[in-house]
């Protein structure tokens, strides 16, 4: 199985184009040793011929560009990606969706939660049939579902398996308030040929014992990197939110609950990587402290381009 972290960053990427905090401003200028990131998002291959794109970031146009792996290779119009899986339905995951219309016609794989947000309140999807057109399969996370294995055509050697995990719905969503099964999604990803198994969750609130259950026996962890610390957006002076009220599980713990960075000591999993990091993160200073604790545990942090092959 072959990875390529098309986006390693959260909404806005690295640094965000509004932001003048000390990382954003600093990486500008060439005084903070970090690099800059897109909005996230992967794609997945058995060959390394035909891939899977898992979300659509905002950034897609930039993110295939610079992946020649990505380029079309067979005629006039041509594109190695053959269908997009959606984990949500949030804006830095869908919109890229509309930079794929000048192609063929899109085969997205997503709950009834997450169609019904992009047809109603973002109807991306319904501005796509204007364009190139949709292809919907229907992931069967819903009401007392809560996983659903299923194959993408073209890639027989796969099988993914969707799992609904705790998070939050978009703003926009009318599911925002209160959570619904299917809101948001993670992805076990199996390799029949030769039994390697990715788990993909760039969104996380918490980790209980049926997340667990599902991330045990993966070989890599590519999971929610978005905040070392709960306050971390009050502390910088960025928002009023907490990790928690933006549906995240930050590296840190505390009495109360364990962190991302205790979880991922707990794996057995030979790879582990933080994905979707915001840029108020310090993780994203090379140098940091927290940048030290991370490598002293084995724990990665995704780049734009990595590729990580299983």
């Amino acid at each position: 199985m072959k990875i390529l972290v098309l986006g390693s960053g959260a909404g806005g990427g690295f640094p965000q184009w509004n932001c003048n905090c000390r990382q954003c401003a600093g990486q500008r200028v060439g005084e903070v040793p970090a690099r800059a990131r897109t909005q996230s998002s992967v794609a997945i291959s058995a060959d390394g011929s035909a891939w899977v794109l898992l979300n659509a970031s905002p950034d897609i146009g930039q993110q295939l560009r610079e992946q020649a792996q990505l380029h079309p290779r067979h005629g006039l119009r041509d594109t190695p990606i053959k269908a997009v899986i959606l984990m949500d339905a949030q804006i830095d995951h869908v919109t890229g969706l509309l930079g794929l219309r000048e192609g063929p016609c899109i085969d997205i794989y997503a709950t009834p939660c997450v169609f019904e947000d992009l047809t109603t309140a973002f109807p991306v999807i319904s501005v796509l049939e204007h364009y190139c057109g949709t292809r919907w399969h229907m992931l069967g996370v819903a009401g007392s579902a809560h996983s659903a294995t299923f194959t993408v055509d073209g890639f027989a050697s796969l099988r993914f398996t969707a799992v609904a995990i705790p998070g939050k719905a978009p703003p926009y969503s009318p599911h925002r308030g209160e959570q619904t099964t299917g809101d948001n999604i993670a992805l076990l990803i199996e390799d029949l040929d030769d039994g390697s198994r990715l788990f993909y969750s760039p969104g996380l609130a918490s980790v209980g014992d049926s997340e667990l259950q599902w991330m045990n026996g993966a070989d890599c962890l590519l999971v929610d990197g978005t905040f070392w610390a709960e306050d971390e957006m009050l502390q910088a002076g960025l928002g009023r939110k907490t990790a928690s009220d933006m549906g995240h599980l930050p590296q840190m713990g505390d009495a109360a609950r364990a962190g991302m960075v205790d979880v991922m000591l707990g794996s057995s999993a030979r790879r582990k990587v933080l994905i979707h990091i915001n840029n108020s993160n310090p993780i994203l200073d090379e140098t940091s402290a927290q940048r030290r604790v991370l490598d002293g545990h084995g724990i990665e942090v995704a780049y734009d381009g990595m590729e990580i092959t299983l």
